[in-house]
């Protein structure tokens, strides 16, 4: 890595979960299984550049995590590009029962648009028990949107329109991605060690995203 990500200033004693752990957990999914099968080919280049922007949250209720969101989200649209292209939220002690985090999204996208950062900044999503509706829950195909940890990730519009320029094919990512994962298989997968590290309650989804 060109950089070290720095966790929360919020004290350990806020949370269960150590915030270097979280941390480290995150950026070992994001170089084994984001980078290294290029599940997103966007993200070597602003990972290598040093210029993803890591906060662990300390928050254990949505709302709490609302406040967060809103400040980090703040911060992106602040930040020049070169110095914090994106941001990686984690919340590993709250939202842990899945549908709990998909309404929360839903929460999200309304504080975005409330900061008037719609159609700067747009919020993914990632949680370690993600589940297509239709899908059993070992599907590997669902490791496409699960994380070590319920995930936000802040992303600035600009950046996505510069990166479809240079990678056209990015509209066939999720189809790409998919057989990716059909090819790895269940065992692969956890074999790459960046599955769940919470324990966290698992719901299905109502579709695909």
């Amino acid at each position: 890595m060109s950089s070290t990500p720095s966790p929360s200033s919020v004290p350990l004693a806020a949370t269960a979960y150590d915030p270097d752990t979280v941390l480290q957990d995150t950026v070992r999914w994001l170089e084994r299984a984001v980078i290294d099968l290029n599940l997103c080919p966007f993200a070597k280049g602003v990972h290598t550049k040093g210029q993803i922007h890591y906060f662990v949250s300390t928050a254990t209720d949505a709302e709490a995590l609302a406040q967060d969101l809103a400040r980090e989200l703040e911060a992106l649209a602040k930040s020049p590009p070169e110095q914090r292209d994106t941001t990686l939220l984690m919340a590993p002690g709250c939202l842990q029962d899945f549908l709990d985090f998909n309404d929360f999204m839903s929460v999200a996208d309304r504080l975005l648009n409330s900061l008037d950062l719609g159609g700067m900044l747009q919020i993914a999503s990632f949680h370690p028990q993600f589940q297509f509706a239709g899908t059993a829950e070992d599907d590997v195909t669902n490791c496409t949107n699960r994380a070590p940890y319920p995930t936000l990730h802040l992303i600035r519009e600009a950046s996505i329109d510069r990166a479809v320029a240079v990678f056209p094919e990015a509209e066939m990512i999720f189809e790409r991605n998919i057989e990716v994962l059909e090819g790895l298989g269940l065992a692969g997968w956890k074999a790459l060690d960046v599955g769940a590290r919470c324990p966290v309650a698992h719901q299905p989804t109502q579709g695909k995203a």
